[in-house]
């Protein structure tokens, strides 16, 4: 697949990474395009299976089969709104995990996700996907944890476009974890806050990962 990554920030680099391990071309997308090109000069060491890696700016791109949007909550949903058409019948990830301003709760209502809001503004006919949100940085540019391959959580109503996100999760070497329907990113965005908010308490310094055993 061709994949798409607005923002060129660590977790954009990190899911790159992961996607062109997996033989998936990238293009990375940001409003500063030397970050842009700076980014994809350090995942294209990562390709395989002839993935290409290249960079653009935000008005100049055309938008992949998978477009990942790498940004905080609330940039997510403005720039849905600014590609508007553009994402008609494509697969959007939304990462975000939306902690307020205090960093001591989430922002979202209690009946809704930093997903669910994307989806209820974005274009009609694109496919809104949860995926990546409790998988830090540094951990996606390994795919794994003590030896033990990253759980990647998915949530999304359609089926095809969860399987796409899945495709890329298992053919970077990590685990999808399928969990239903969109809004059970309610509960993937409140097991990835307690992750952050015990980052302290365990020392692991954005090192550990949610994963489930059997």
């Amino acid at each position: 697949m061709n994949v798409t990554i607005i923002g060129s920030g660590n977790m954009g680099r990190g899911i790159g990474t992961r996607a062109v391990a997996g033989g998936h071309s990238v293009t990375f997308v940001d409003n500063n395009p030397d970050a842009a090109e700076k980014t994809a000069a350090d995942v294209r060491a990562s390709a395989k299976k002839g993935a290409k890696v290249s960079s653009s700016s935000l008005g100049d791109t055309v938008l992949g089969d998978v477009v990942v949007l790498a940004v905080w909550y609330g940039t997510n949903i403005e720039i849905a709104k600014q590609l508007g058409t553009k994402l008609a019948g494509k697969v959007v990830v939304d990462i975000a995990n939306p902690l307020n301003s205090t960093y001591d709760g989430l922002a979202t209502a209690p009946d809704s996700s930093s997903a669910e809001d994307l989806a209820k503004v974005i274009v009609s006919g694109a496919k809104v996907v949860k995926a990546f949100n409790t998988t830090y940085a540094s951990t996606l540019l390994a795919g794994q944890v003590a030896g033990q391959p990253l759980d990647v959580f998915i949530a999304g109503d359609d089926a095809d476009a969860k399987s796409k996100v899945a495709q890329i999760v298992t053919d970077g070497g990590m685990r999808a974890v399928d969990t239903g329907p969109l809004s059970r990113a309610r509960q993937i965005e409140g097991m990835q806050f307690l992750h952050i908010v015990t980052q302290s308490t365990l020392g692991t310094n954005w090192g550990s990962a949610l994963k489930i055993l059997s």
